[in-house]
């Protein structure tokens, strides 16, 4: 009877180690699967568009941060070219930071994204 036991548990132990693995495998492979050139193009014409007024001095809406707490760095950093990368510099990189941060999304230090990195 014990023996019977001793081979459910290890039975049991073994599913339990198979279902965090499926788990695990689950997750990775959204994130390995990337962003489509097209759904990069709407997530920067979003943040364009709905972060202009921070451009301005306004701070972001509640649009403005949805979008930049759902953006992927893949699809930024690319077009963080010189040209925009001045208007980053023009309003500030640690104020663009603190706004950023301010939204709910972690910006790393000393980060190269496009034309910029970030403070240290």
């Amino acid at each position: 009877m014990e023996m019977l036991f001793k081979k459910k548990q290890r039975i049991h132990k073994m599913l339990g180690k198979w279902v965090g693995m499926l788990i695990l495998v689950a997750m990775l492979v959204p994130m390995a699967h990337g962003v489509t050139p097209s759904e990069c193009k709407t997530e920067k014409n979003n943040l364009v568009n709905n972060c202009r007024p921070v451009i301005f001095g306004r701070d972001p809406s509640a649009v403005c941060c949805q979008n930049v707490r759902d953006a992927h760095i893949e699809c930024v950093c690319p077009y963080l070219g010189p040209k925009a990368a001045s208007v980053i510099r023009g309003i500030g990189v640690p104020r663009v930071v603190k706004l950023i941060e301010g939204c709910g999304r972690s910006v790393p230090r000393n980060y190269k994204c496009g034309s910029i990195t970030t403070p240290p």
